[in-house]
């Protein structure tokens, strides 16, 4: 199966965690977080892990900045590893805005994260994600 890679522009952050964050991803797969089949919502797609959270909070892994994308997921940033960023999708009444280590980001029944690194050209490619960066974001540090 051949999968056509699109390189895009960089990501554009905004200063204000209230306006939607514009990813730009450097995989492109047909199918996306937030899109639509036969009026059913996809909540996932290649490159999430999905954890059933059954109510509980997450939270944020280092000190950073929350503030959401195009298809409403959470998308957390830190100075602390700046080359990374963490994708929450299916997280309930998210909170927005800089956090501490530790503050919880939302709570939800099915956790489907992400974890994106920034490339040479710009643009975020999906890559597996660590046990122990999944470990801080499911528990209280």
């Amino acid at each position: 199966m051949a999968l056509a890679l699109v390189v895009l522009n960089a990501c554009d952050r905004t200063e204000n965690p209230n306006e939607t964050i514009n990813l730009k991803i450097y995989q492109n797969w047909q199918l996306q977080p937030g899109d639509k089949i036969a009026g059913f919502p996809v909540v996932s797609g290649l490159g999430d892990v999905s954890i059933e959270l059954n109510g509980k909070s997450v939270y944020a892994p280092y000190d950073g900045q929350a503030q959401k994308d195009q298809r409403n997921c959470l998308i957390f940033s830190s100075p602390s590893v700046p080359a990374y960023l963490f994708r929450l999708c299916g997280i309930s009444n998210p909170r927005l805005g800089s956090s501490n280590q530790g503050d919880s980001l939302g709570s939800g029944d099915v956790l489907h994260f992400a974890t994106l690194r920034k490339q040479p050209d710009g643009t975020w490619a999906i890559v597996e994600p660590s046990k122990p960066m999944i470990e801080r974001i499911l528990t209280k540090s």
